[in-house]
């Protein structure tokens, strides 16, 4: 697999060493893992982005599209809870704070914007919100919807209520994909590093089992997003790894519609309290170099999608 062949204005390409890289860049070459982690090594951060900048244009122009969305986070209920050290956002069941909605409330929520064009829906792993709950509410909203886009469920809530409804992955997946859900967003992917993972997020979903369901909803027409959550504790060669799986599964299935480099927030959660931070974690810099890198590393996946309000 290669990229798309493009003209880099190589006067803008200070880092004497990132220049072999532009070379293969511009003639639409996949750059190496080695070649990746020095895209996140590299000070010439502005001759990074002139790469970045000259793939996007030869691959959309001057393009660029914007979602208009709608988030319903049906519950906030996880038995993660207490693992999951970088999240700010899940209760336990009888926790103060802790909710989880009625079809109605659903339903309610997803008539606040009358110019939303998708549903994007997550919540947290609750083990009274399963199968049905999820298909009656995506039938609930399609029928009052019908011309709304449902991104659904992240590979883990559906491993989730494969678990709870002892059900094969694929049958899950089906049976959601029966009552109206188009695709699925690319959350809990977080970075896929076992030493990584074993200290952010112990109990969650494993890498090769994140992959695997993915797999399985792209053998089925389910198309996806794909994430990566940085600033936290990860090492450059843990995101180059992390990048290279979906790579690797994009190689192979073709289904990433998008790919959304997340910046962790440390605000309210254990993880921030441990490091000690407050506020924002990541710098302008950082953020704007994993775009850059995401865009040139993930040249199989063919949009970049970032968060705006």
């Amino acid at each position: 697999m290669s990229g798309f062949a493009c003209d880099i204005d190589r006067t803008l390409i200070r880092d004497q060493a990132l220049r072999p890289i532009a070379d293969k860049v511009a003639s639409g070459d996949r750059i190496s893992p080695e070649e990746g982690a020095y895209l996140f090594r590299t000070p010439d951060l502005l001759g990074v982005g002139a790469l970045a900048d000259a793939v996007n244009r030869a691959r959309h122009g001057d393009r660029v599209y914007f979602a208009a969305n709608q988030h319903i986070n049906p519950t906030n209920v996880c038995i993660l809870r207490k693992t999951c050290v970088f999240c700010s956002y899940a209760r336990l069941p009888k926790e103060d704070g802790a909710y989880r909605y009625t079809m109605e409330q659903a339903y309610a929520e997803a008539a606040a914007n009358p110019y939303v064009r998708e549903f994007h829906i997550v919540g947290g792993l609750d083990m009274q919100a399963g199968l049905e709950y999820y298909a009656e509410m995506f039938r609930g909203l399609k029928t009052r919807h019908p011309d709304v886009h449902i991104k659904a469920l992240t590979a883990v809530e559906i491993a989730h209520i494969a678990r709870i409804e002892k059900m094969p992955i694929a049958d899950v997946l089906v049976a959601l994909r029966e009552a109206g859900l188009d695709t699925m967003p690319g959350g809990g992917a977080e970075v896929f590093s076992k030493g990584v993972r074993a200290t952010i997020a112990e109990k969650k979903l494993a890498a090769e089992d994140w992959i695997e369901v993915h797999r399985v909803a792209h053998g089925l027409g389910i198309r996806s997003n794909c994430t990566m959550l940085y600033g936290h504790v990860e090492s450059i060669d843990d995101r180059i790894e992390h990048l290279a799986m979906l790579r690797d599964l994009q190689d192979e299935t073709g289904g990433f519609l998008a790919y959304i480099p997340l910046a962790y927030h440390p605000d309210h959660n254990e993880l921030g309290d441990q490091l000690g931070r407050a506020g924002t974690a990541t710098t302008g810099f950082d953020d704007l170099r994993n775009l850059a890198v995401g865009r040139l590393f993930l040249d199989n996946i063919a949009q970049l999608k970032t968060h705006s309000i």
